[in-house]
């Protein structure tokens, strides 16, 4: 009897130890499906927030609270005139497909993001980039036009990435990076999944499976939170369920900010929206804590310029574009003009479908009708990003500091203004803080008063997760949803 009693005991301790063992896979949900996975030759923030610091790895990477880190460089020096910067690489490191890493990838990494037919959405990025130079193999010395203190700053950009010559063109549908993740497979309209890698240079990941699963409907993604299906949805795309989420034990919310200036862009470069005063009507027609209220439950941060409220060169400037709608009407008819209807392209987030419900109804309450069209990312990327094809749409900028976007007079919404272009030149060339906090400033004001968009709030980022999960951002300093401290506790 006692034998009989012991092989069960046995078993009971055997299952009840794999029941409690953490598990190492994970399913995250995720709004958007990247249009690829090669975040050197795309714009859009889901390519990052899959390969960025899980499959590639830069120079240098943000950490968790915005701080730049050293990666694939360990150390860096900088010549006294803050003209030449020499970067010291980790050794040891191998791609994916397990050829070396070296200075030489280093090169044709930089080199294809500066090129003249660079394919890189951020190419600005690289422009203060004179030469680039293999010392030896775990050395690169960089040289610039002229001294810049934020080069490791945009170093840690996905869009500066290091890939291999070999391996790079294919890296849009199969990426090959240095990370603590290997790409594994990408159903289309389903999932992308990585796996750990056996042989990554740094800390081992604690998962052995990440998969991201596509579920741009809310209230698909509330159900499968609720399922089970998914793990975690780090940018949760209901927040008007948070509250059961809050409610239930099984799941923690995860609420923190992003670098995500949500705005009405508009055209410049076409009229009636190349006239300031338009603009000016249309930024007074909206009210923000509205749009906040009704399309993002209330999470989101009122702003005034492109420029997010935890920087500590922020400054409100909502005032110049207060809700006032008779003020819209008067600017209208200065402008001398009436009748007005405007194409307005929704790409799929929920902030931006139900973003612009909301303003297309308050434009109308001032005489500007729209003509709402609801695009697909993809379509939303060739049409208004590439094509310029648009007057007005809702998107939110989650690059990191990227006010200098708007020195780019090609950029989709068409500014450029000489003036902002000498802003944006002093500001690279500057290392003190002091003047660069002014420099900030200046550029604030100049694109608010000019009316360039229509400034609405910083996107807060809502997340919920398997309350056994830690690891996770809180934060976002940049789109990404970096896995590498990812981890289940019982």
């Amino acid at each position: 009897m006692t034998h009989r009693l012991l092989i069960p005991a046995a078993a009971f301790a055997l299952c009840a130890s794999a029941a409690w063992a953490a598990p190492d896979a994970i399913t995250l949900g995720m709004v958007l499906e990247p249009p690829n996975l090669d975040p050197t030759a795309g714009a859009a923030a889901a390519i990052d927030e899959v390969v960025y610091a899980n499959v590639f790895e830069g120079l240098t990477r943000f950490g968790p609270d915005g701080a730049v880190l050293p990666a694939l460089a360990q150390s860096w020096d900088v010549s006294e005139d803050g003209t030449t910067y020499t970067f010291h690489l980790v050794t040891g490191a191998t791609f994916h497909d397990g050829s070396a890493f070296d200075a030489e990838d280093v090169k044709f990494s930089l080199d294809r993001a500066r090129a003249e037919d660079s394919a890189n959405a951020q190419k600005a990025l690289f422009t203060g980039i004179e030469a680039v130079e293999v010392i030896d193999p775990a050395t690169v010395r960089v040289t610039l036009a002229a001294p810049d203190g934020a080069l490791p700053f945009k170093l840690a950009w996905g869009d500066a990435v290091i890939l291999a010559p070999e391996t790079a063109p294919e890296a849009a549908t199969h990426p090959i990076g240095t990370g603590p993740f290997v790409f594994a497979d990408w159903v289309q309209g389903d999932h992308v999944t990585l796996t750990a890698n056996p042989a990554y240079w740094g800390v081992k990941p604690a998962l052995a499976t990440a998969t991201f699963r596509f579920i741009s409907d809310p209230t698909a993604a509330f159900a499968a939170m609720m399922a089970g299906d998914v793990d975690a949805f780090p940018n949760f795309p209901a927040p008007e369920t948070l509250a059961q989420f809050q409610a239930d034990p099984r799941f923690k919310v995860i609420v923190g900010s992003t670098e995500g200036e949500t705005i009405l862009a508009m055209n410049n470069r076409q009229p009636p929206l190349d006239n300031i005063k338009v603009r000016e009507a249309i930024a007074h027609a909206i009210n923000r804590q509205d749009v906040i209220d009704g399309a993002m439950f209330g999470y989101g941060t009122p702003i005034g310029t492109h420029f997010a409220p935890h920087n500590p060169d922020y400054q409100d400037l909502t005032a110049l574009s207060a809700y006032d709608p008779e003020k819209s009407k008067a600017l209208l008819a200065e402008a001398g003009v009436g009748d007005l209807t405007l194409r307005l392209a929704l790409p799929p987030p929920t902030y931006a479908r139900r973003g612009g419900e909301i303003i297309a109804a308050q434009l109308a309450q001032v005489g500007i009708k729209t003509e709402v069209r609801n695009l697909e990312w993809a379509q939303w990327l060739e049409q208004v990003f590439k094509g310029h094809d648009f007057d007005l749409t809702i998107v939110s900028h989650t690059e990191p500091a990227d006010i200098n976007i708007y020195a780019r007079p090609d950029y989709y919404f068409g500014y450029g203004k000489p003036e902002f272009v000498a802003l944006m030149d002093q500001l690279s060339a500057a290392s003190d803080p002091a003047e660069r906090s002014a420099l900030n400033h200046q550029a604030e004001e100049m694109i608010a008063k000019d009316y360039v968009n229509a400034y609405l709030f910083q996107l807060a980022k809502t997340g919920v997760a398997n309350a056994r999960i830690e690891g996770l951002w809180e934060n976002a300093p940049t789109q990404a949803n970096d896995l590498s401290a990812v981890h289940w506790v019982d």
